[in-house]
């Protein structure tokens, strides 16, 4: 990437509240921005990059044969599933097509603050009204991810927390973050867990290495495949939608990323051989280092070619 490219982007980055911007291009770290040194060891709140991680853990639980498939109902792992809710399966909540009512891109105003509020999460979850038949509308639903943490703990029996150290942050040499969970002690799926940006840009390394890292197959290339291929479109601003990843489908080819609110981003480009990460502060425009990447970096990265 061209030096002077870089000091572009570099000066913009430091317009905004951006905390760091790290990129890894063709094997190499080209790129690393630091707002100052205690960004590069703070644990930063991922937000909905969680629900990213949630996605890979999945993965990896049914490669491990922990559950059966994404297509098992979801009252195979929780108990008291409502009859309305019977047919909604793994699937459905990985894709946030479960049809029951949720307001967080709407009247609740992108956060999910009633489910927060309320004594048990789950059970807040699994009593909202059914809309439509599941499989047929996606909505943005952190309370799916939710559903999602709990039933991996219920099929690994462990919290998901430690099942990722186990399966994930051990393999790829994360030793310290932090999970958040909810009164029942459930990790919470949607938006819980901390990391620095060295260890986000590990995952985004390992996805574009096809769920490989150190000569070791951490989740199946299959899974980062459909995970990462777009099944909704329902938001044009952001993209359409995998398994709890998103997807540039105006690009060609496709680039995937996770987001979370403030400017929290794992973004990459298999064929461009290239992981972008970027923590933020920038709870007013979560959507601006997406802006960067599309006007600054993947132009660097095209003038470079």
């Amino acid at each position: 990437m061209k030096s002077e490219l870089l000091n572009q982007l570099e000066q913009e980055i430091k317009k905004v509240k951006i905390a760091s911007c790290l990129i890894h291009h063709e094997n190499e770290m080209v790129f690393q921005y630091f707002k100052n040194k205690k960004m590069e060891n703070k644990l930063f709140q991922m937000h909905s990059v969680t629900k990213s991680v949630i996605s890979i853990l999945m993965g990896i639980a049914i490669d491990k044969g922990k559950i059966d498939s994404i297509k098992a109902p979801i009252s195979n792992y929780l108990s008291n599933v409502p009859e309305d809710k019977r047919n909604i399966t793994m699937e459905h909540l990985l894709t946030m097509t479960p049809g029951y009512e949720w307001g967080e891109f709407g009247e609740w105003g992108g956060r999910p603050f009633p489910m927060i509020n309320s004594k048990n999460w789950v059970k807040f979850v699994l009593e909202k009204n059914m809309e439509t038949e599941p499989g047929m509308k996606m909505a943005y639903n952190s309370g799916a991810s939710h559903l999602l943490s709990a039933i991996l703990q219920k099929a690994a029996n462990d919290k998901s927390s430690a099942y990722a150290e186990k399966e994930l942050f051990k393999p790829l040499g994360i030793t310290d973050y932090r999970w958040y969970e909810d009164s029942k002690g459930i990790s919470i799926g949607g938006f819980g867990l901390c990391l620095k940006s060295k260890d986000m840009l590990k995952i985004g390394i390992m996805m574009l290495e096809r769920g490989g890292w150190s000569n070791k197959q951490l989740v199946s290339d299959e899974w980062v495949s459909s995970s990462t291929t777009a099944k909704y479109h329902t938001y044009d601003h952001i993209g359409s939608y995998g398994y709890h990843w998103w997807v540039l489908t105006d690009e060609s080819p496709n680039i995937f990323f996770a987001m979370g609110f403030g400017g929290q981003y794992i973004i990459v480009s298999p064929s461009h051989k290239l992981v972008v990460v970027f923590t933020s502060e920038l709870y007013n425009d979560t959507f601006f280092p997406l802006h960067i990447f599309r006007k600054h970096i993947l132009q660097a990265i095209e003038l470079s070619r």
